[in-house]
């Protein structure tokens, strides 16, 4: 019977122990203003940690994860234990009741899940508050001295502000926007809350990885010390007066406390080294940008949206090639500006080549000083027939804004010798057979035909072949009619190319989740979605905003559900791409719905 029971315990040890679960620590009741923890604990080793939304609260910290492990010895039987807790730091805004979703992980094998939970937020009284302020100044120092408030932080002693490059920018100009902080006294943190939505551009974040720049800077008669905290490329994608909404931030900074003097041997002591500095928080916000966007000049033939500084190179990459073999066309744009907006130029290849969809090739760099790199467009052709041919010169128009004019590039005439090939994919020019838009090889003639017997052919496996051949020749007729419609169906063609690109880019952002290349995954999925509305909609990229895609959905009566869907996934990839901290929890929902969006448009 001992030993019955013996076994029996070690089993339902060891159930207990395999039943993993999510616990949660947090309190039911707080104040506004107060800062407390939540705590998410699983009994074992967890992971893929996908934490609830705080709303109503600020996050201050989180997840910040931390794991225990324990070992134990019952009647000679060693066990072990393993507890996950995934914890965050939380301010309380506002009054109300609030509800916490539930928070998610892998433990064990298996998903786990909390359960909702609701804090109430309560607003103190002022009797209370002036209590609990009154508990705090009052705090005794080892000598028994009264402890003050700490000095207050004027406007003029620590602020933030937003500069711009450039007010009056072309659209499509890119204007360099800095953000800063200016403070005459110590800072131990900054977190950005609240990133500008900067409706009307298109962003591109420059800040350096390498940590905050800091520097001095005299506005005055004050000397500041500055620190810039962020630092980022915007070009208007419309004309007119745009507004740059105001970076909210929390900055804690260290103030030295004040105490009152009480005429006693005490006030000798009265030194930062004895009376220590105080850590106070304290929201910010830059200041509003108003920015008047030109529009371009009329723009001439083969404008293709690029604004900045560029040169163009390019060409064929061989002279002489054989029927039916492949060689590429290339176009490579370099300098800066908007490099990620310009879209493919538009060669005039011979009708004899059959031509592929470019493929494009971004050689991309973010720096201080903007936005800069190269775009290169690659077609694939496959000459037909042999002989010489020409691709006439691409001319490249850009629009330069330190002139205010339009700018030339022109990649020469191409020359290419095509040799006779495999007979099956080649025609002789010396018959003067031409082929346009059509894979059926010169028909030479037949010699003197001979009339032979209908029974020699009578068998089942001639009237077999027969029947394969028309069905076969049948198809071909179809397929050919309606590759000829298809074509004709420029936008529908179009679209399926989009939607292919988009499906692509998709395909890339695929291969950054689970990873920590986040800026990678919301840079292919952020194009991927642009660029499937620009082509669907038939807007040029240079010209794409929220407010474009926003006009187009009501004018194409698209239903108001698939319109909401369509503008929160911008916004949401905005977010996430800009916003601070670890937005990884985020990328599977994001990259669920672009895909369903992009399924949706097609």
């Amino acid at each position: 019977m001992k030993h019955f029971i013996t076994i029996l315990l070690a089993l339902l040890a060891s159930l207990t122990v395999s039943a993993q679960e999510i616990t949660v620590q947090a309190p039911q009741n707080v104040y506004v203003g107060d800062n407390f923890t939540v705590r998410f604990i699983v009994n074992d080793q967890a992971k893929d940690f996908n934490g609830p939304t705080f709303k109503g609260f600020s996050l201050r910290s989180g997840p910040n994860t931390s794991s225990q492990t324990s070992m134990s010895f019952i009647n000679g039987q060693s066990s072990r234990s393993v507890q996950t807790t995934f914890s965050y730091t939380v301010t309380a805004d506002v009054e109300g009741s609030f509800t916490v979703g539930a928070a998610t992980c892998t433990a064990g094998g298996k998903k786990l899940s909390s359960k909702p939970f609701t804090i109430t937020v309560e607003k103190l009284s002022q009797q209370a508050q002036a209590q609990r302020q009154q508990s705090q100044q009052q705090a005794a120092d080892p000598w028994g001295r009264q402890q003050q408030a700490p000095t207050p932080i004027d406007e003029n002693t620590l602020f933030a502000r937003a500069s711009i490059s450039n007010s009056t920018p072309y659209q499509g100009e890119q204007v360099i926007i800095t953000y800063k902080i200016y403070t005459q006294v110590q800072i131990s943190q900054f977190a950005i809350d609240k990133l500008p939505r900067n409706r009307g551009f298109w962003a591109e974040d420059l800040t350096d990885g390498n940590g905050v720049k800091q520097y001095y800077e005299t506005i005055g008669d004050r000397k500041y010390k500055v620190a810039e905290i962020r630092r980022g490329a915007l070009f208007a994608q419309e004309s007119g007066k745009l507004t740059i909404e105001p970076l909210d931030l929390n900055v804690l900074a260290m103030v030295q406390r004040q105490r009152q003097r009480t005429g006693s041997i005490w006030d000798l002591f009265d030194d930062p080294f004895f009376n220590p500095s105080q850590a106070v928080e304290r929201p910010l916000s830059t200041n509003r940008i108003n920015v008047n966007v030109k529009p371009l000049p009329h723009a001439p033939e083969g404008f293709g949206g690029a604004v900045g500084k560029y040169d163009v190179k390019g060409g064929l990459n061989i002279d002489q090639v054989r029927a039916g073999e492949a060689l590429s066309y290339r176009v490579t744009v370099s300098g800066s500006g908007n490099l990620m907006l310009i879209e493919a130029p538009q060669p005039q290849f011979p009708s004899i080549f059959e031509v592929y969809d470019p493929q494009i090739d971004d050689n991309i760099r973010r720096s201080e000083s903007g936005v800069s790199g190269s775009r290169t467009f690659e077609w694939v052709l496959i000459p037909r027939s042999q002989g010489e041919y020409t691709i006439p010169a691409l001319k490249f128009i850009y629009f330069d804004p330190s002139t205010g004019q339009y700018v030339t590039r022109t990649i020469d005439a191409q020359h290419v010798e095509v040799t006779p090939g495999d007979s099956r994919t080649s025609i002789s020019n010396k018959d003067n057979v031409k082929l346009l838009d059509s894979d059926i090889n010169y028909l030479h003639p037949l010699g003197r035909l001979h009339k032979t017997k209908a029974t020699s052919h009578s068998g089942w496996l001639f009237w077999a072949i027969a029947a394969l051949i028309i069905l076969g020749g049948a198809a071909t007729i179809l397929l050919t009619k309606k590759r000829r419609n298809d074509e004709k169906d420029i936008a529908g063609m179009k679209m399926k190319r989009a939607t292919r690109l988009a499906q692509k880019r998709l395909r890339r952002a695929a291969a950054y989740l689970g990873t920590n290349q986040t800026d990678n995954f919301y840079e292919e999925t952020y194009r991927a979605i642009w660029g499937c509305l620009s082509d669907h909609y038939n807007i040029p990229l240079s010209q794409l905003s929220r407010d474009t895609v926003s006009q187009c959905l009501l004018e194409k009566q698209i239903p108001e559900e698939q319109q909401n869907a369509i503008l929160n996934l911008l916004q949401d990839v905005d977010m996430a791409r800009f916003a601070p901290g670890d937005p990884t929890s985020q990328m599977q929902t994001i990259y669920d719905e672009a895909l369903r969006i992009i399924a949706d448009l097609s």
